[in-house]
């Protein structure tokens, strides 16, 4: 749409010097209050916008699509994953899908890492021992975790993220092991230090940490069954920093209460802003609330993504981070 200037609206709070570059920018409609928008408000944004921006937690399936007036052309997601978009709908109705990769990786696979460190080292445990006044002094058996070094550290998903987590692992002795759609180049296998296995149950068997480094779609929807969950060994530690759709979380819940592995540490969840309280009252659990990539740098760079894409499709060109429906 060259020459015009588009109607923009931004369903959440975004950082300062983003929304100031909307204004300056754009047409740009921006949420003050921080209130996620409901249905009706995603009707209503569709209705009129040139562009939406959402985010990861607004749902925009087929219906909301469907419903979008002749002007939307340009849905700009504020964030990597696309599984609550509707990509064929969208394909359907002329609408170009854009996302933000790549600037989270860093901040992710920081929050991965600090999440296999906190579960094997009982950090969290510590922690509420202290502020409950009962730690009573060191002793030799108190409190005792695992070193990560020399533990096979098993990747289901290594993609960007995947990688910088083996990066980092690597720093701390752990031994690599991947399973993925595609394997790696030999190269990129060489730099990792990582072994792909072409079976994800005898990687499973296998595994001291699992980490879950993949998207959420169809195929991977549950993919870590309770039959999947039951192949890891009883001293193993889930990690989850992607969605909480790819693990069966009821599974995963009886697993860890009958201690059939060690722990678990979680930043997703299958019913989000809802956490299942039994959850919480493991002591062989860490929960986060979806703070993966919260970073200031990281949210400033999701934004200039968002406005670099928005920009190109208003001077008539193809957005670089377009989404294909086929993509995934």
């Amino acid at each position: 749409m060259p020459g015009k200037t588009p109607l923009v609206v931004v369903t959440r709070k975004l950082p300062d010097r983003i929304e100031t570059r909307l204004r300056e920018l754009f047409d740009a409609r921006l949420n003050r209050e921080d209130r996620p928008f409901g249905e009706r408000e995603l009707l209503e944004a569709v209705g009129r916008a040139d562009v939406l921006v959402p985010t990861v937690t607004d749902r925009i399936p087929a219906a909301v699509i469907d419903a979008a007036g002749p002007r939307l052309r340009l849905i700009a997601s504020f964030g990597n994953g696309v599984d609550h978009i509707d990509l064929d709908a969208a394909k359907r109705r002329g609408i170009l899908v854009t996302n933000t990769p790549g600037v989270l990786t860093e901040d992710t696979a920081d929050m991965t890492m600090a999440l296999v460190l906190a579960v094997m080292r009982r950090l969290v445990e510590g922690a509420r021992l202290v502020r409950a006044g009962e730690w009573e002094g060191w002793s030799p058996t108190s409190m005792l975790g695992h070193r990560p070094g020399g533990k096979r550290l098993a990747i289901l998903g290594m993609g960007r993220i995947g990688s910088a987590l083996a990066r980092r692992a690597r720093g701390f002795g752990m031994s690599i092991h991947y399973h993925n759609r595609r394997r790696l180049p030999p190269e990129a296998e060489a730099e990792l230090g990582a072994t792909w296995w072409e079976s994800l149950d005898q990687m499973l068997g296998q595994a001291d940490v699992l980490s879950i480094n993949c998207p959420h779609t169809p195929a991977t929807f549950h993919l870590l069954s309770a039959r999947r969950l039951a192949l890891l060994r009883p001293h193993a530690v889930l990690v989850n920093t992607a969605r909480g759709e790819v693990v069966d979380e009821a599974a995963l819940l009886r697993a860890l209460e009958r201690r059939e592995i060690a722990g678990a540490g979680l930043d997703v969840y299958a019913r989000e802003p809802e956490v299942d309280r039994r959850l919480l009252a493991l002591d062989n659990v860490v929960c986060l609330p979806h703070m993966g990539s919260a970073t200031l740098e990281g949210r400033i760079a999701m934004g200039e993504r968002v406005l670099i894409n928005i920009r190109a499709f208003a001077d008539g060109h193809a957005p670089p981070d377009r989404v294909l429906a086929t993509r995934f």
